[in-house]
């Protein structure tokens, strides 16, 4: 993808950056972004723990999680757990 990025001339005189997207295939936005972020050392710590746990207890949802990790020592709060589960593919069952 990076490569596509790298062909779309910003100061073309006859075709827009819009129309040069179109022609390519790519998203405007992967343009001007470039690549998605990547998680932070720290949500990696705790999605290394979440799985170390969930593989012990398939059955914690991310309210039981949560209390997990906080008993860890670990201040994070659901919404945070539910979204690094979600990007981890982890449901409980």
């Amino acid at each position: 993808m990076s490569d596509k990025r790298m062909i779309v001339e910003k100061k073309h005189p006859q075709i827009s950056i819009n129309s040069q997207c179109k022609l390519l295939g790519l998203s405007k936005r992967s343009l001007y972004y470039g690549d998605p972020r990547m998680e932070t050392p720290e949500n990696l710590e705790l999605m290394g723990l979440i799985d170390k746990q969930f593989s012990e207890t398939p059955f914690y949802g991310s309210r039981r999680m949560t209390l997990h990790l906080n008993s860890l020592g670990y201040r994070v709060n659901r919404k945070r757990v539910q979204r690094l589960m979600v990007s981890m593919g982890i449901e409980a069952i």
